[in-house]
C-alpha cells in the first residue's frame, strides 16, 4: 500500500509526485497490469521458461568477451 505524508506548504503536484513515486516502487502499477487479464498456468509457465532462458543466454553473451 503506497502512502505519503504531506507536510504543510507542501504544492499536490509535489505530493501527486511522491505517491507516484512509491506506487512505483512497491510494483502496484506492474501488478494491476499482471492481473487485467487471466493467463492460463500453461502460458505463464511458458513465458517463464523463456524469460529464464533470455537471462541465461544473456549471461552467457556478457561473460563469452572474458
Amino acid at each position: 500500500m503506497a502512502l505519503v505524508r504531506i507536510k504543510d506548504g507542501e504544492s499536490f503536484e509535489g505530493a501527486f509526485r511522491k505517491f507516484k513515486k512509491s506506487c512505483e516502487k512497491a510494483g502496484i502499477l506492474s501488478e494491476v497490469k499482471k492481473r487485467e487479464h487471466f493467463e492460463k498456468p500453461s502460458v505463464s509457465a511458458k513465458k517463464k521458461s523463456i524469460a529464464a532462458r533470455k537471462r541465461a543466454h544473456k549471461k552467457v553473451r556478457r561473460s563469452w568477451g572474458d
